[in-house]
């Protein structure tokens, strides 16, 4: 008897386990098929909330449809219409859907329309780029308000109160639930990129904190490139920024020690990178380099990227190649930070002179930001002008905000010899 009851127990922890794993993968299909449904991205969030419970006192027992979103979306629309039903609207309901021309669940291809439109909602020129991150990681990434909040370490109530306003202010705005029309599809698609981009640059370095790399917020900011890429396969930038992702992603697992200490670029083991996405990455790059010539900025930042994934040890990066994309990359953006990062890949290219000259012409524009004075640090110390260094990593563990960036500049500093 307490057999029987430990394998039912597992067998209910098991299917309540797959449930959840369809619902990450639909949810925000979903979610994006009953926005337009109700018009109201609070009620369709209700909703789908509704139709994850009726999945679970479900499938347990009798299965996984086949199509899972299609059962969820019928499940939450029929939710809808009882709901209208009792506040004696649903008349009024009928002929707004009508005029919306609201197509079937089951057609794939206006699902995927709708994950678009909600995407461009969540990134709508309306909102500031804090509310579009934080919207677009609760709306399409499925995270709980405290998971955004603990991936951006703000408090959890900023975090709410940026969703709420954003949700209020896309009401007032009276957004429309759509994709853009082509003449005003590349600035609006910018943004869509951009929130994608920041996302996963905050996972990647994290600007403050014990954590050197958020993993979560890498992880959602590839699915949602990728999922941009099967929206719009024949957007040159965003197959480029998933292909940055996918090179940038693939050194996780060996920019942290187990102990979660950073380990950079050179002294990573390249064993440990993820060559699958290395190829994906390359693969995705080709695509968008047949689509656009010249390169955009994030083609000719994955460039650079690719640069460093297929080298096979840090002797073997092709510097030279890397100075004439960032050449590139300078004449395109005019950021001191690119031209920072250039003079990184001149100093590696063999001129450690020129390049402390070039950081010093751009310091100016890059007051209080801590990457200056580690790149002026290292440049120092290999001129052979330790104390120099050594203050400069001093300087920058006092500017930066994040505890494991703080004590691998303590350390950079005591190792300066001389």
């Amino acid at each position: 008897m307490a057999r029987g009851t430990g394998r039912e127990a597992h067998g209910i922890v098991a299917a309540r386990a797959a449930v959840e794993a369809v619902w990450r993968i639909e949810r925000a299909r979903v979610l994006a098929t009953l926005v337009r449904f109700t018009g109201d991205i609070d009620t369709a969030e209700e909703l789908v909330g509704d139709a994850l419970v009726a999945a679970l006192e479900q499938w347990p027992g009798e299965g996984i449809p086949k199509n899972a979103g299609a059962w969820l979306t019928s499940v939450a629309k029929r939710k809808a219409i009882d709901g209208w039903r009792r506040q004696s609207r649903l008349t009024e309901k009928y002929a707004l859907i009508a005029s919306s021309g609201v197509a079937e669940a089951e057609e794939p291809g206006e699902i995927d329309d709708d994950l678009l439109r909600l995407i461009f909602t969540a990134c709508h020129p309306v909102l500031s780029g804090p509310s579009r991150v934080a919207l677009t990681l609760r709306l399409l990434g499925g995270l709980t308000t405290d998971e955004i909040a603990r991936g951006f370490l703000v408090p959890t109530a900023t975090i709410a109160q940026r969703i709420t306003r954003a949700k209020k202010t896309i009401a007032a705005a009276r957004v429309p639930f759509e994709i853009p029309q082509r003449s005003e599809l590349a600035p609006r698609l910018d943004a869509v990129l951009g929130v994608v981009y920041l996302v996963f640059n905050e996972g990647y370095s994290a600007t403050a904190g014990d954590d050197w790399i958020r993993p979560t917020l890498c992880n959602e900011a590839l699915r949602l490139a990728r999922v941009l890429v099967t929206l719009v396969p024949r957007e040159a930038e965003a197959l480029a920024l998933l292909a940055l992702l996918e090179f940038q992603g693939s050194r996780l697992a060996a920019r942290v020690t187990p102990a979660g200490e950073p380990v950079l670029l050179d002294d990573q083991d390249r064993s440990r990178w993820d060559h699958l996405q290395i190829r994906r990455g390359v693969a995705a790059l080709a695509a968008a380099d047949a689509l656009a010539v010249p390169r955009g900025v994030y083609a000719l930042q994955a460039a650079i990227a690719q640069c460093h994934a297929t080298a096979a040890a840090p002797e073997h990066t092709d510097w030279n190649e890397i100075v004439a994309l960032y050449d590139a990359l300078a004449s395109t953006t005019a950021s001191p930070v690119v031209e920072l990062n250039r003079a990184v890949a001149l100093s590696r290219a063999g001129g450690v002179d020129a390049a402390l000259e070039l950081v010093d012409t751009i310091a100016p524009r890059l007051d209080g930001y801590h990457l200056l004075p580690v790149v002026r640090g290292d440049l120092l110390a290999r001129l052979g002008r330790p104390a120099e260094a050594r203050g400069e990593f001093l300087r920058a563990a006092e500017l930066t905000r994040n505890e494991r960036e703080r004590e691998l500049l303590l350390e950079r500093a005591a190792a300066v010899v001389g």
